[in-house]
């Protein structure tokens, strides 16, 4: 079995000199023995879901989720109710943030009123309040809207973060449209419905100057399109989440927790998304951590809500599928889960890590997440890699011996 060396800790410390890891010390794990520092994680694109759903989440139940998988920084979208377009509707967010978070977290403001499209959020009183502008759930449909969108964040020094979907293609699809929802009777979303809106997005984002992030991309179409735009010199950079690196519509079921937005694609799509991470393409790995109730997703692939949850267990998959099979290095993923995503949205690492035993093996059961997200289409897989400590700030948000009845062997 694959062991980390050394080198990961020391590199740890050499690009966060601040971390102080006596909180390690003082949980007991015994530096003689087999665990890594890692810097803490960024997940630039998590729903928290309050407010207004808090039934599927809440910042207390998320940051705990995501302190579990060793983040200590997070993105929340602003599809909540109300939704955060407006200096009084983020502030609704932010005093659940700061009352109940256990790690870091920026929200998102959206880029249009309600995320409806038809008028601009004001962007300008809104800059200070939040990390960016998204309408994610939402693809901006009127060209001139998102040029006008564009201009205002370079003026304000912010990221248009995209959700791409152009609507007139969607016709009523779930799934990808592709051999399984053609063999099974589904109506599927082509790849157009994607990369046709990003092309348009970095266009206009090559005219505006404008710094531009493409949410969570599925397609083989996509990759190129960015890649040749971050040659031309655009302001780009894009993220896609560990389902869409791993897994393809060919591995389909009838099951609500197989079904996300944008959907599983095929094989080639899978395979053009690790090549993106391979060569830099692909600038982040993002969770789209999407929780629902049990009910919500008890509904087939047809009739399910989209989403799933990810965020608990995107680093041990990420570690078990891409690192140990040495697709890519483990300083690859780290650029991909910590430091790439810090730069580009200015989110500091201070004493920020976790700490884990990468030989542990065990198995994904929904059931022990701390989300109350339960839908992955990754149960039951094995994966090495345990977390046993997370400090956010300098402070304790995750600790394995007060959430297992197991002892910590470390």
């Amino acid at each position: 079995m694959d062991r980390v060396d050394d080198r990961l800790n020391k590199a740890c410390r050499k690009f966060s000199p601040n971390i102080d890891i006596s909180l390690a010390e003082g949980a007991g794990i015994d530096p003689a023995s087999n665990y890594t520092i890692l810097p803490g994680f960024c997940d630039v694109h998590v729903h928290f879901r309050e407010p207004g759903f808090s039934y599927k989440e809440t910042i207390e139940t998320g940051t705990a989720a995501a302190a579990h998988g060793g983040f200590t920084d997070v993105c929340t979208m602003p599809n909540l109710n109300p939704v955060s377009d407006s200096i009084e509707t983020i502030q609704i967010q932010q005093n659940i943030i700061d009352k109940d978070a256990r790690i870091s977290v920026y929200p998102y403001a959206a880029i249009t009123v309600g995320q409806l499209g038809k008028e601009l959020a004001d962007l300008d009183a809104l800059a200070d309040k939040c990390i960016a502008f998204s309408d994610d759930g939402h693809g901006v449909q009127s060209d001139e809207m998102m040029r006008e969108a564009m201009l205002q964040t370079k003026s304000l020094d912010k990221i248009i973060v995209a959700h791409c979907e152009d609507n007139s293609l969607l016709k009523g699809g779930y799934i990808h449209e592709g051999r399984y929802a053609a063999e099974n009777g589904h109506k599927g979303i082509c790849s157009e419905s994607e990369w046709r809106q990003v092309a348009r997005d970095l266009k206009l984002a090559a005219e505006t100057k404008c710094a531009y992030h493409v949410c969570h991309i599925s397609t083989k179409e996509t990759v190129d399109i960015i890649r040749k735009a971050k040659a031309a010199g655009v302001d780009v950079t894009c993220e896609t989440a560990m389902h869409y690196l791993l897994l393809d519509d060919s591995m389909l079921e009838e099951d609500g927790r197989w079904k996300m937005n944008p959907p599983l694609r095929d094989t080639q799509d899978r395979e053009a998304l690790v090549e993106g991470i391979i060569d830099g393409t692909i600038d982040c790995i993002a969770s789209d951590h999407a929780p629902h109730s049990a009910e919500e997703k008890s509904k087939g692939l047809e009739k399910s809500a989209f989403g799933v949850v990810g965020i608990e267990i995107a680093f041990p998959l990420a570690y078990t599928y891409l690192v140990k099979t040495k697709i890519i290095s483990m300083e690859k993923l780290l650029d991909l889960m910590v430091y790439n995503p810090r730069k580009r949205f200015n989110i500091p690492l201070g004493n920020d890590y976790s700490v884990w035993n990468l030989d542990d093996e065990w198995t994904i059961e929904p059931g022990d997440f701390l989300s109350k997200g339960r839908a992955t289409p990754f149960e039951g897989w094995d994966v090495y890699g345990k977390n046993y400590l997370t400090v956010c700030d300098g402070q304790e948000a995750y600790n394995i011996r007060k959430h297992s009845t197991q002892a910590c062997n470390i």
